[in-house]
Parts: C-alpha cells; sequence; structure tokens
C-alpha cells in the first residue's frame, strides 16, 4: 500500500509496508475542485462542500490545473454547468494526499485528494469550464 501525504512543492513522506522514504513530489502548484454552479452556491451558503462522494470515497476529489481535463471529461461530458473553485491550499484545513487516479490516467500521475470538507473560505475565485469547439474539456489557465 502506498499513501502519499503533504502539501503541494513540499517534501511529503511516503509510506510503503517495508520503509519511510522521503520524496519530493513535482506538480502544478494550483488546486482546483469542479462542480456545478448550482452546488458551489451551496457550498457558499453553507459555507462548506461535501460532494455526493464524500461518504463511499472518504475525500473530497481535487486536481491541478494541468490535469483538471481528465475527470472533466469523464465524469462531465456534454455538461455546460461546471465551474472551476481554485483553492488556497494553505486554508484547506484538511489532509491533502497525493493519490494514484483511475487506471485510465498516466501512471506516475497523482491526484490531490482532500481528507475533509472542502471550506469555501479557501476558495480564491470561481471560474466557468466550458467545453472546447471539439466538445472536450481542455486544461484551464493556471489563474
Amino acid at each position: 500500500m502506498v499513501s502519499l501525504t503533504g502539501n503541494i512543492g513540499r517534501n511529503v513522506t511516503r509510506i510503503t509496508d517495508a520503509a519511510r522514504v522521503r520524496v519530493r513530489v513535482v506538480t502544478d502548484t494550483t488546486l482546483v475542485h469542479m462542480c456545478s454552479a448550482d452546488e458551489w452556491e451551496r457550498c457558499r451558503a453553507t459555507g462548506h462542500r461535501i460532494p455526493d462522494t464524500f461518504a463511499a470515497d472518504g475525500f473530497v476529489h481535487l486536481s491541478t490545473t494541468g490535469q483538471v481535463h481528465l475527470p472533466a471529461n469523464r465524469l462531465f461530458a456534454g455538461r455546460d454547468d461546471i465551474v472551476l473553485l481554485y483553492l488556497d491550499a494553505s486554508a484547506l484545513g484538511s489532509d491533502v494526499r497525493w493519490e494514484p487516479g483511475v487506471p485510465t490516467d498516466p501512471a506516475s500521475m497523482l491526484f490531490p485528494h482532500l481528507y475533509g470538507p472542502l471550506p469555501a473560505h479557501a476558495v480564491t475565485a470561481v471560474r466557468p469550464y466550458r467545453r472546447g469547439p471539439d466538445g472536450a474539456f481542455e486544461p484551464p489557465p493556471a489563474r
């Protein structure tokens, strides 16, 4: 079992059954969460976001701007109501772990998972996330 914990761009601890090893995670530093515009409005009203998948997964799915198009195309194909919540990682208040995605993602790609509710105050910007002319989501700007 491999579990990565820590913050973006910092040393993180990789825990294996055999040993504890320090590694450096090099990745895009902008964290985003995608949801519908209605879900964002509920987050603003309640002060936090707990997606429907939280009970089953135990975490909130996050991405970097360089990888968010992968889950967007899997989960939100054909939708036009998606927004990207740009996040201040230091304001998330819960552990962020970098873990593998689904088998069709690049083998070396790790996705950030937030092990707690997403606080509305950690959202620094909200932008519509629209599909391109070919109907697919593309990587958005970093900010």
